[in-house]
């Protein structure tokens, strides 16, 4: 899919940050445990950024006792330090440091587990729209050397690679002997996410013979200097080596882009976490999180080279594989830069849908769109017979115009595609999750 994506851009307004924070005697006024993906530069440039939003003075970051641990640091107008901690050993710590006290908010590059959730209930409800915050999307590229001729793999492909069933480029198609694999470390939320997309759907465990890396930017560079080495990697940190286009199911091949990874259509595509503690939860953590959410935050996302969850308009180029009136639409109008997504077993929108109506909404209202001039195209997945999955497929588009319309949108129309254009495999259910989603398209 050709995409030509217009900058437009939605403001997301900040919310309420109090304006004077309380500042320890000692210690840290917050400590932020977990993912690597986000520990190693995204996490300290928010925090960076909204000590500068509170007004503090030479801030800046320093390394702190452990590897991948640092310390921010400001000062206030009287004087006074503030310092917060970022460690980042892998997302499954963020959520043990929850547990054990030693972390205020959790960040991770995958959503929380059931097992986690179960254990931290003391802390409330981990998955409540409060707690659970999706701060930025992430796309897992598949890197290989540059020399490596190959262009496309598919999921089952990376399957059978990474478990060692495929061990040679021939076998591909391609030339170079050996396969060489390159993997992030058991703590890592991004391995995590390649074992739950790639790996664990197929039954198939990390091959033995991988070499593990806890730092995201030694991997990739240690690919793009090995000529047989594959390696999968978190999207800003591709650096020299080369990203292939991956196919799901039946779905196109898709390169990690911007815009295909804001969408989540592209098939390694995820969500990267904040997770913050319902119950007595620090000020500067709330306010860290709000901060996120605001447009200040997210130029500092897409800054930090992850994708924004700033609404955008893109053109689509009509192909012969879309069903006609799919192609009619892409036409006429451009669609914005957000799927709107489900509860898993559930019509209610999930807790990024909730935040990004707000955002659909001052985009429309930004660019005098509120009357008639939205359509909302729904999808659903094969697990149910075709008319059944068309009439679904619409019926998710009017649990999104139920909420629009709370807000002043009056709609132009509402379609339903069924299965049809599925984004994701349809054999297991993360895959029907990812097809049963909602467009925005705006004449």
């Amino acid at each position: 899919m050709r995409l030509r994506v217009l900058f437009l851009l939605v403001l997301f307004p900040l919310s309420a940050v109090a304006a004077s924070l309380p500042v320890p005697d000692q210690g840290p006024a917050l400590r932020i445990q977990g993912s690597n993906t986000i520990g190693a530069a995204l996490g300290p440039a928010l925090v960076k950024g909204l000590l500068e939003h509170q007004g503090l003075q030479a801030v800046h970051s320093e390394p702190a006792q452990g590897t991948n641990e640092q310390r921010v640091i400001g000062k206030t107008r009287q004087g006074k330090i503030v310092t917060i901690e970022v460690a980042a050993h892998g997302s499954s710590t963020g959520f043990t440091a929850l547990k054990k006290s030693s972390a205020d908010l959790a960040a991770s590059s995958r959503p929380i587990k059931d097992s986690e959730l179960v254990d931290l209930e003391p802390l409330g409800d981990l998955k409540s729209p409060e707690a659970e915050q999706v701060i930025a999307i992430d796309g897992l590229a598949i890197i290989l050397n540059p020399q490596n001729p190959l262009t496309t793999l598919n999921t089952e492909q990376l399957a059978q690679i990474f478990n060692g069933e495929i061990s040679t480029w021939e076998a591909l198609g391609g030339v170079g002997g050996s396969i060489h694999l390159y993997a992030r470390d058991d703590q890592s939320g991004t391995y995590d996410t390649f074992k739950e997309l790639v790996l664990r759907l197929r039954g198939r465990p990390l091959a033995a013979t991988a070499k593990r890396f806890e730092s995201s930017e030694q991997l990739s560079d240690a690919v793009s200097q090995d000529p047989q080495g594959i390696g999968f990697i978190g999207l800003p940190y591709v650096r020299q080596a080369k990203a292939v286009a991956i196919v799901d199911g039946d779905s196109q091949p898709m390169l990690p882009l911007n815009s295909l990874i804001a969408t989540e259509d592209y098939p390694l595509s995820r969500r990267l976490f904040f997770y913050l503690p319902p119950s007595g939860h620090n000020p500067w953590a709330k306010a860290l999180v709000d901060f996120t959410q605001s447009s200040k935050g997210q130029a500092i996302v897409a800054a930090s080279g992850f994708i924004a969850q700033q609404v955008q308009a893109m053109s689509v180029q009509a192909r012969p594989s879309m069903p006609e009136d799919y192609q009619a639409i892409a036409r006429e109008a451009q669609r914005l830069t957000v799927n709107f997504r489900f509860e898993e077993g559930s019509a209610s929108l999930d807790n990024k849908a909730r935040q990004d109506l707000q955002r659909v909404v001052a985009y429309l209202k930004g660019h005098g769109k509120l009357d008639r001039q939205v359509t909302l195209v729904g999808f659903g997945d094969a697990k149910d017979d075709p008319q059944r999955a068309a009439l679904l497929s619409k019926l998710r588009g009017m649990a999104v115009r139920r909420e629009l319309v709370k807000s002043g949108v009056v709609l132009r129309d509402i379609r339903g595609f069924g299965a049809q254009m599925p984004v994701a495999a349809n054999t297991a259910d993360e895959g029907r999750i990812k097809n049963r989603r909602v467009e925005v398209w705006v004449y």
